[in-house]
């Protein structure tokens, strides 16, 4: 908490700063899709510097056209030194759950729908610029970020239909069918729009493999074959209407969309005591969403934003293992639910300075019965029926100050007030309130170096699935839910350099360090099951280095080498054995290399993609380590554009017939005073593939 407090401090003493410094200067703008970029000294396909805002770079339809983009997503894949972040869908109420890019200034008011799919559904005609906002700017909401993409619309009058054919192709004839369909209109403010989309297809739930023990001194004492085999199936429609009423914009959205999973396990045992086991799953979900956002320029300075949400869903599972020694039967039943109400002022005297602050509140609910049986005997579980509602308000206010061209600088703070109760099996309640300071500088000394400093208080938030029962049927494992949790809570301070250079050349190197408490993890409960719960306090530090080349001046014309390493160290104790060890599933070191090339101006393209780390960290239990494994995986793409309304792209993924698995080690009791049972090896590999997609547009 006293963390919290000295941020809060200097999160409204830097707020406070620029109030008493500014001067109203009478700017009308009031956000940056309406204000009209100063380039400084644009060079050829190099991005332009905004003048006014040094950590703002606009890219023109002109820096993409040698790739001959069909869409806004094809846009934002090649802005040098960006990664799309398509922002956490999982995360209830809106704060904090956006990705990192805005369309027209303005976050998308869908959380369903994947902003992924929403830039799909932008051609690249209908983009007038992209801006790369680096550090903040006066006007722009952020979103806790330090790099944001503001997509910005044409004005002029744009109709498209667009047709996509597509499928998955794999070696034993499988084919997996894709189609899609789009309409919209734009003509000024006014938009519409409505797609639907359907597939079958499978994941790497299909494939073969082997499962293998070990005794403690590492003798084999059973091998079994791994079948396995899964198809998953969606449908989903999604609508947009955007008009101008009562003076402001509004735009309505909605989603609707269904979801079906089966898959089925067989262990075949070859050899060593045991028999075979044949487990079967299936699970059906119904999504959907209606998202309304109207926002109005109040004056030529004072601007509202306000949104509302509202989600249902509902989810049926069933898992049957079978074997000589009986069977067993988990079934869940749930019904989730959210509402959103959220309210923006944000103001901007001049284009040096502006104020954001408001306020939200959600109600979130989960209805969830579970239940498991063994031989058709009920076993009873932890939580097993239970009704989780979360009340949660936000108020928040945040400015951004740009004294000079090169330097910005971004405070806020946001109190979290929140109630969950929970009813059914275990009734009970938690009330919490938490403040999430945040201050952010941008340093642009020199043209193509930027600094950006961070300092922030997160708070994560607590799963509703943790307070349920679960299972994981395939390697016959229980969880029991567990209502006595607390949030994890971090205090972050982050460093960033970047370097860009040669037009769309970016180097770059990031550098953190969190002091973690309440870590979330897995603890032993009451009946001999594991559950989610706190364990206590840890530390995170991170390094990571990205580089975008281009290889133009290497002799390669309209080809850019990606390159990325990451290195993670994280601590806390372990609550069964009180010794020191990694974060359940971090991984040490990440890295991986990717180049593509347009050719004929953009006629033509190809690329690959391989990711070269093995390590995918490790999940610590009571009875349990569980390590996991995955071989470096490798995509290579080719693409033809016959013609500006016809596009043809082939993708060959999983190139390498990479193999995944994990090795668990298996203890006859908890971990720090029972002997090491066996060790179990898994591995299985799912075949390569190819993805054909044909898209036409009208």
């Amino acid at each position: 908490m006293g963390k919290a407090v000295w941020l809060v401090g200097v999160a409204l003493c830097a707020v406070a700063a620029p109030a008493m410094a500014q001067t109203s200067t009478g700017v009308a703008a009031l956000s940056s899709s309406a204000e009209a970029p100063v380039p400084a000294d644009p060079t050829g396909t190099a991005p332009a510097v905004d003048a006014t805002r040094r950590g703002v770079l606009v890219f023109d339809p002109a820096f993409f056209a040698d790739s001959r983009p069909d869409t806004a997503l094809d846009m934002i894949a090649r802005l040098p030194g960006f990664g799309l972040d398509t922002g956490d869908s999982d995360t209830r109420g809106l704060a904090g759950t956006a990705g990192n890019v805005l369309i027209d200034g303005v976050r998308p008011s869908t959380k369903s729908d994947n902003l992924e799919q929403i830039l799909r559904r932008i051609s690249a005609a209908g983009v007038a610029r992209i801006e790369l906002i680096r550090g903040g700017a006066p006007g722009i909401d952020m979103q806790g970020r330090s790099v944001i993409a503001n997509v910005i619309l044409v004005r002029s009058v744009v109709t498209e239909r667009v047709l996509e054919a597509n499928a998955y192709f794999y070696p034993d004839g499988y084919v997996g069918p894709v189609i899609a369909a789009r309409w919209s209109r734009r003509e000024g403010d006014n938009q519409i729009e409505g797609s639907i989309n359907a597939f079958s297809d499978r994941t790497d739930g299909t494939g073969d493999g082997f499962r293998r023990r070990y005794d403690p001194a590492g003798n084999l004492i059973q091998d079994a074959d791994l079948v396995l085999w899964d198809r998953i199936r969606t449908v989903r429609a999604t609508g947009a209407v955007q008009r101008r009423v009562a003076d402001g914009l509004l735009k309505v959205n909605g989603l609707l969309g269904w979801f079906g999973n089966e898959n089925s396990q067989d262990l075949l045992i070859r050899s060593g005591a045991g028999s075979d086991s044949f487990n079967d799953e299936e699970a059906d979900s119904v999504d959907s969403e209606l998202g309304v956002n109207w926002t109005r320029d109040l004056s030529p300075r004072l601007g509202l934003e306000l949104t509302g949400l509202q989600r249902y869903g509902t989810e049926e599972y069933t898992g049957v293992s079978t074997g000589a020694g009986g069977s067993s039967t988990f079934t869940a039943d749930a019904t989730a639910g959210e509402s959103i109400a959220r309210a923006t002022l944000r103001y901007r005297p001049d284009d040096r300075f502006a104020v954001e602050t408001g306020g939200e509140i959600a109600f979130n609910f989960l209805d969830s019965t579970n239940a498991y049986e063994e031989n058709g005997v009920a076993i009873p579980l932890p939580s097993a029926s239970v009704r989780v509602e979360e009340l949660r308000g936000e108020v928040f206010g945040q400015t951004t100050w740009r004294p000079r061209p090169e330097f910005t600088l971004e405070a806020g703070v946001r109190v979290e007030v929140s109630e969950i109760s929970q009813s059914g099996d275990s009734d009970q309640s938690k009330s919490f309130v938490f403040p999430k300071p945040r201050i952010q500088m941008t340093w642009t000394p020199w043209a193509g170096h930027q600094f950006r400093l961070r300092a922030e208080r997160e708070v994560g938030q607590l799963d509703f699935g943790d307070f349920v029962a679960s299972a994981d049927i395939d390697i016959g494992q229980v969880e029991g839910g567990n209502p006595d949790l607390e949030p994890q809570k971090a205090t972050v301070f982050e460093a960033i350099y970047e370097r860009r250079f040669w037009n769309e050349g970016v180097l770059d190197f990031t550098l953190s360090h969190a002091e973690i408490e309440d870590v979330v993890d897995i603890i032993p409960l009451i009946g001999g099951f594991d559950g989610v719960g706190n364990i206590g306090d840890g530390t995170s530090n991170f390094f990571q280095t990205r580089l975008t080349l281009p290889t133009d001046k290497l002799g390669i014309p309209n080809g850019r080498l990606q390159v990325r390493g990451s290195w993670s160290r994280t601590s806390v104790v372990d609550p069964v054995t009180g010794e020191e060890r990694r974060f359940q599933g971090n991984q040490a070191f990440g890295c991986g290399v990717a180049f593509n090339q347009d050719l004929k101006g953009g006629r033509w393209s190809y690329g690959f993609d391989h990711g070269c780390n093995i390590d995918k960290g490790a999940a610590f239990r009571v009875r349990e380590i569980r390590r996991f494994y995955s071989e470096p995986g490798v995509s290579a793409y080719g693409q033809w554009k016959p013609r500006p309304d016809l596009t043809v792209r082939v993708d060959l993924g999983n190139a390498s017939n990479r193999r995944n698995g994990y090795d668990r080690e298996i203890y006859a009791g908890p971990r720090d005073t029972a002997p090491l049972s066996f060790r179990e090896v898994r591995r299985t590999r799912m075949s390569p593939w190819l993805f054909v997609q044909i898209r036409k547009t009208f």
